[in-house]
């Protein structure tokens, strides 16, 4: 802990939409910029996303965690957790899944490989990791600070243990050390 929330938009091939709160997430790399989400069950946000072969990353902001925790709910197929937590469907550039219009940030993403993690006994189960690569970036001028994102000023929020989260009020720079300085 803390662990970031991927707070996943995915549409189905028929055009159902799904939203869902994922902090089993995070970036892989930068070169290509890689993010995943791992879900434990075969959830809409998997299926939409191998289904379409995109996803959108949206932040979690203070302002928005009540919305977030509604968009949690275990909606059945078809139904879109937009609506019931009170959400914009913003059309995405490059994606077909919308992003959350209100969020201050939104990665869209093409899905690169859905894997099915193993246990040490060699069994795979319910678990399902979705790998996309960032195609565009959504952020919000408002939470820019001399030309980087403010994670601040956006308020960006995280999930740590039990049913516990943090809002991020504070950040701090350090470089790295270089062998033999």
């Amino acid at each position: 802990a803390p662990r970031p929330i991927g707070w996943i938009s995915t549409i189905s091939a028929e055009g159902a939409l799904n939203l869902a709160p994922y902090s089993f997430f995070n970036a892989l790399s930068t070169d290509p910029h890689l993010v995943m989400f791992s879900s434990e069950g075969e959830k809409d946000s998997v299926v939409f996303a191998r289904e379409t072969g995109e996803f959108v990353v949206n932040l979690v902001s203070r302002d928005l965690v009540d919305k977030m925790n509604a968009s949690s709910v275990d909606a059945p197929r078809g139904v879109s957790e937009f609506g019931y937590a009170g959400l914009t469907p913003e059309p995405s550039l490059l994606v077909k899944p919308p992003r959350v219009g209100e969020a201050h940030a939104a990665l869209e993403c093409k899905v690169t490989e859905i894997l099915r993690p193993k246990g040490l006994d060699g069994k795979s189960g319910e678990r399902f990791a979705v790998i996309g690569e960032v195609v565009g970036v959504h952020i919000d001028e408002a939470v820019m600070s001399d030309g980087l994102f403010d994670i601040v000023k956006a308020g960006s929020v995280a999930r740590l243990g039990y049913m516990d989260y943090a809002a991020v009020t504070e950040t701090f720079s350090m470089q790295r050390p270089k062998w033999g300085k």
